[in-house]
């Protein structure tokens, strides 16, 4: 919109003279409008990742952060609230396999960090295991002793509480494991139960991937091969699917086999009936037809 002309009355005949409003303008130069886009790009970007992670960081409408809450450090209560299992020594190999097992969920489930879990699963050992961890601390620190992964504790009570002829006894079923008939969900529980003992065995877990495939049955094994599992879970899970389906079908086939039979021996049983009723009349119009013979 053109600015408006302002004119100022004078005496007759005068030319009057137009009066505009003026502007201030301010020179912008080209590095801070680009500062300025910049700006703005980035402040899209954050937006739009927020939306995307469901950040909600920001309050509606004031752009003012929230507290972000950081996730609170495992302590020995709620590593208990998870409920590890105990451990006396002698409960023999399954029972110290039970123990791993369960052990290794609860730091799962409780998030507990690994400058804590040897700390907190000894303090689940009683009796005689008990006697024998605190006989180590002895000979190292408290908190040397503390220190260790949990991958040296298992080693080590293993060692202690899994006899090397007991160990062997279960290398060698290792070796021969296979799955009996179609119980893949067995063969996968038994062999992750040896897996735990037998670590030396396989000292990367493709290995354990490749003996497993091994042991599957022949009409799931190339299958399960031509997936290229990469780990034990991915191999278990292939394999039992794989298996599922193939009891399904051939039950599917079972009962649709038994249908057919059953029909069949249905019509047998309706056709029977009417043989010997047709049987009864060609016999009685056969007799009917007889006359008898006279002597001329």
């Amino acid at each position: 919109m053109a600015p408006k002309r302002r004119t100022t009355r004078l005496n007759p005949g005068a030319t009057p003279t137009p009066v505009t409003d003026t502007h201030t303008t301010t020179s912008v130069t080209n590095a801070q409008i680009q500062a300025m886009i910049n700006e703005g790009v980035t402040a899209a970007l954050a937006a739009r990742d927020a939306t995307r992670n469901g950040d909600d960081s920001h309050t509606s409408g004031t752009g003012a952060r929230r507290p972000v809450q950081v996730a609170r450090e495992c302590t020995y209560p709620d590593f208990l609230k998870c409920q590890p299992l105990n451990f006396k020594g002698t409960e023999g190999v399954v029972g110290l396999t039970q123990w791993f097992e369960k052990m290794e969920s609860v730091y799962s489930i409780s998030n507990c960090t690994v400058a804590c879990q040897v700390k907190f699963a000894t303090c689940t050992l009683q009796g005689n295991a008990l006697t024998w961890w605190n006989s180590h601390v002895k000979t190292t620190t408290p908190e040397a002793a503390h220190a260790m992964p949990w991958r040296t504790l298992k080693k080590m009570m293993t060692d202690k509480y899994c006899p090397r002829g007991e160990i062997k006894k279960l290398e060698f079923e290792m070796w021969n494991l296979k799955v009996k008939g179609t119980d893949v969900v067995t063969y996968s529980q038994r062999f992750q139960e040896l897996a735990l003992m037998c670590d030396r065995m396989f000292p990367e877990e493709i290995d354990q991937v490749e003996k497993y495939v091994g042991g599957l049955p022949d009409t799931i094994h190339g299958s399960v091969m031509a997936t290229k599992p990469k780990t034990m879970q991915d191999a278990i899970e292939f394999a039992t699917e794989l298996m599922d389906k193939k009891i399904n079908t051939w039950a599917e086939r079972q009962a649709d086999n038994k249908r057919k039979s059953d029909d069949t021996a249905r019509n047998n049983q309706n056709q029977q009936p009417n043989k010997r009723q047709n049987t009864g009349r060609a016999y009685a119009a056969g007799n009917g037809d007889r006359r008898p013979y006279v002597m001329t």
